[in-house]
């Protein structure tokens, strides 16, 4: 016995040893970690439970029957982020430059298999060559059995995806089918073609860094959530993010006391308004202020700015907060912000998370590049997501709302719960300024006339009271009183159910 004991031990040990200690420096050398210091960072202390430890590729051609390391370039397993479980895969960059085989992608379905039966979710800590070309059609097939996995899991697990490394061709489109994508600066990359291929055939000069580094999918792409320094950040914000999430879509939110009261009032909110309707002001300090302990979790910060989304917790319970942003573009929702929201909240829906929707925006961006970018269908993925969505609702109007962006903003008519107003909230199709030269075109060579109707025409329609009157606002409230009104507003909800028509899916506009 004691042999075979020894013999374990040194399967084991020529495991963890990976593709040798050389490479093991070498990724040192990039400021990286390996796959299985990743796991330990990411996971509480000693709970990792690794599967498939033995597993190695069956492929013959080219040499690779001589070439064979026990786990074949990917770690697996189970263990536990703050006591909750959580399934996990590693990519190991010093076997076969992690590279994906047959056997490396059946490890990966192993355990997506067995999170989804088990109601927890999956982490990806991506950092590979791509499909290992030694075995041509087989790694393609791994490929695609992992999408598979992906699209079945999707809105029954949260699925995380963290790039730590190389993610290039199809190996991308594991990812982009998850929950959230997190990058390092300046080690990771993702595209379908790398700048070789670019260069060859459209004759543009790019280094993999322009062309799919971090900066570039958290800023001008959207494709990345959030981009963080090193690994170890990057672990580590992964871990304070899944706080936030459920296991799974039957499971109950994650509850963390606070003694951040839910019924604090905060004057300062009185003044951020400006009186100036035309003046910006950051709607950013409005949440760090409502939401408790001044904690928020934003996602794609440097995407698509004018809008704000991320999530808190409310009284202890987490939420989903969608914020127009009066600093970037007024506010207007164009392309890029009616996307970036409306999946966002389409996650919010599919996991049961509460969502509160501060309102300012002037409407929808006008312009020739706008439409011909699409954005009726653009801006129609934000409409139907709020539409679609079953989960308690909570809408504040902090100033304006204008035309379809008022409708589109999770407003009474898209089933919203609870729809509050400040009293500096102007509701109406359009700014008093263009409404006044649209019906009193006729006036528009007499400025003080002009002028005289625009007043007339704000005070009479530019207010919450008008909305209110006909039951779109269900109150007036004063701005210091936010926190107070939404956190009671949560707890009524807490128990609310709706459901949709039975259908098979419904055909968002994509």
């Amino acid at each position: 016995m004691q042999d075979i004991i020894r013999q374990l031990q040194e399967k084991r040990d020529a495991a963890v040893l990976g593709g040798g200690q050389q490479r093991i420096d070498g990724q040192h050398a990039k400021g990286k970690l390996t796959a299985r210091e990743r796991i330990d960072v990411l996971l509480d202390e000693g709970s990792f439970e690794e599967w498939d430890m033995f597993v190695e590729h069956r492929c013959s051609d080219f040499g690779m029957a001589d070439q064979t390391v026990p786990g074949d370039g990917v770690v697996t397993g189970y263990g536990t982020i703050n006591g909750r479980v959580v399934f996990v895969f590693s990519q190991d960059f010093t076997v076969f430059g992690g590279s994906l085989s047959e056997a490396h992608a059946e490890k990966i379905c192993k355990v997506m298999d067995q999170a989804i039966r088990v109601g927890a979710p999956v982490i990806g800590l991506n950092d590979s060559g791509g499909a290992r070309i030694q075995e041509g059609v087989a790694s393609l097939g791994g490929y695609a059995e992992v999408f598979q996995r992906n699209v079945m899991a999707s809105g029954v697990i949260p699925q995380i995806s963290v790039i730590m490394g190389p993610c290039a061709g199809g190996a991308v489109y594991s990812p982009a089918m998850t929950d959230f994508i997190f990058m390092v600066e300046d080690s990771s990359y993702m595209f379908v073609t790398g700048p070789d291929v670019v260069k060859t055939v459209t004759h543009e000069e790019v280094t993999a860094e322009g062309l799919g580094g971090a900066a570039t999918h958290s800023t001008i792409s959207g494709v990345c959530d959030r981009a963080f320094e090193n690994d170890i950040e990057a672990l580590l914000m992964v871990r304070r993010f899944i706080n936030y999430l459920p296991a799974n879509n039957r499971a109950k939110l994650p509850f963390r006391p606070t003694t951040d009261r839910a019924d604090r009032l905060d004057m300062s909110l009185d003044t951020l308004v400006p009186d100036n309707t035309n003046m910006p002001y950051n709607i950013k300090e409005l949440i760090y202020k409502v939401v408790d302990d001044s904690e928020f979790c934003e996602l794609q910060p440097e995407h698509a700015r004018n809008i704000v989304v991320g999530f808190a917790r409310m009284d202890g319970h987490p939420v989903g907060i969608v914020a127009n942003q009066p600093l970037v573009l007024a506010g207007c929702l164009d392309i890029k912000s009616s996307i970036k929201a409306a999946r966002f909240v389409r996650f919010c829906d599919a996991f049961n998370i509460p969502l509160i929707t501060f309102v300012d925006v002037p409407g929808f961006m006008p312009g020739t590049a706008q439409e011909y970018g699409g954005i009726i269908k653009h801006g129609a993925k934000l409409l139907y997501a709020y539409a679609e969505a079953t989960v308690p609702k909570i809408t504040v109007i902090t100033r304006k709302a204008y035309g379809g962006a008022y409708d589109v903003m999770s407003s009474k008519h898209l089933r919203g719960d609870v729809n509050f107003a400040w009293p500096s909230a102007e509701i109406a199709v359009m700014g008093p300024k263009g409404a006044v030269e649209i019906i009193f075109r006729k006036d528009i060579g007499d400025p003080e006339k002009i002028a005289e109707r625009t007043e007339e025409y704000r005070v009479k329609f530019a207010n919450p009271f008008i909305a209110g009157h006909r039951g779109y606002i269900d109150d007036v409230i004063a701005p210091h009183a936010t926190r107070k009104r939404v956190c009671r507003s949560l707890a009524m909800l807490r128990d609310k159910k709706l459901e949709n028509p039975w259908r098979k899916h419904g055909n968002i506009p994509l």
